[in-house]
């Protein structure tokens, strides 16, 4: 621990008010998200807890407004402030599951094409080259698509979750794996990946311990940014009606149902989940940015 406090990273960090401001926001974010059940003022969710009387009520500051509702109620009488926390944690639950995903997926491919090379090397490379002409959010509503035509209807509120992580996941895993690819270039020939061979260590066994572990440092930063872009792909599926279930609606629901009456005087109920998910996404870039130049000395 005490040789962390002493890196050049930690110096980085606290060295970077943006970066401390961002990392605070990040924590207050994500720790509300995943502790929404306990701290959240009311459960959105419970129907026979929910009041249509209480509909369409502004935020307290205003003159309508119930001192109950800090940030005021939908359509449907929920409590927006708690709509907002549990819809986050789905956010962030899709987001980081997605990412893991396309890590694995991206890592995996990256270093069997980087040391392998060959033709082994131009197969893998052109098919991650064809999905990356393709826009991420397009492959995204593909998948889903013909995952949905797939299974039947009567399932798809229940796989839906599983779905979108999916259709996100599969839609990043090209960057991870260039990144990768190129690392491994330059690994393979340098003179522990060829003393490994020399022992007679599988290639399967350099791969994973020898240079996996070196070039984990750029998958690092590209999972970062990875993460805010994959909270607004969650976000941006789930408004166009293709993402999670009403039942477990994320920001990007909460901002559909929102945009429904944005011009009928309820605000509100969709600029303060759009707000929400910028500031959870810019703390989350913010660090990823950070990160970047952190472990790239010659950025420092």
């Amino acid at each position: 621990m005490k040789a962390f406090f002493d890196s050049d990273i930690w110096w980085s960090f606290r060295s970077s008010p943006v970066t401390v401001i961002s990392a605070i926001v990040a924590a207050v974010c994500v720790f509300g998200a995943m502790l929404a059940s306990v701290i959240a003022p009311h459960n959105p969710f419970d129907l026979a807890s929910l009041q249509l009387m209480d509909a369409f009520k502004p935020p307290s500051w205003e003159a309508e407004g119930d001192p109950v509702y800090v940030l005021g109620t939908d359509d449907q009488g929920r409590d927006m402030l708690s709509a907002i926390m549990y819809g986050a944690r789905v956010s962030l639950m899709v987001g980081f599951c997605a990412v893991v995903f396309s890590t694995v997926v991206g890592v995996t491919v990256g270093l069997v094409a980087g040391y392998m090379g060959g033709k082994v090397d131009s197969l893998l490379m052109r098919i991650a080259d064809i999905q990356l002409t393709f826009p991420s959010i397009l492959v995204a509503l593909l998948v889903d698509g013909v995952v949905r035509a797939a299974v039947p209807r009567e399932v798809h509120d229940q796989i839906a979750l599983f779905v979108v992580i999916f259709a996100i996941g599969v839609s990043n895993w090209p960057q991870f794996a260039r990144t990768v690819r190129g690392s491994t270039l330059v690994e393979r020939n340098k003179e522990y990946v060829q003393a490994a061979r020399v022992i007679g260590l599988s290639p399967l066994r350099i791969m994973r311990s020898h240079v996996l572990p070196n070039v984990m440092s750029p998958v690092l930063v590209i999972a970062t940014l990875n993460l805010s872009f994959a909270i607004l792909s969650e976000a941006t599926l789930s408004f166009l009606g293709v993402g999670v279930p009403p039942t477990q609606p994320s920001l990007g629901t909460l901002i559909r149902i929102g945009n429904d009456f944005l011009f009928s005087g309820e605000w509100w109920i969709a600029i303060f989940p759009g707000i929400a998910l910028i500031v959870m996404v810019l703390s989350v870039n913010l660090l990823g940015d950070w990160l970047r130049d952190a472990l790239n000395p010659k950025l420092r």
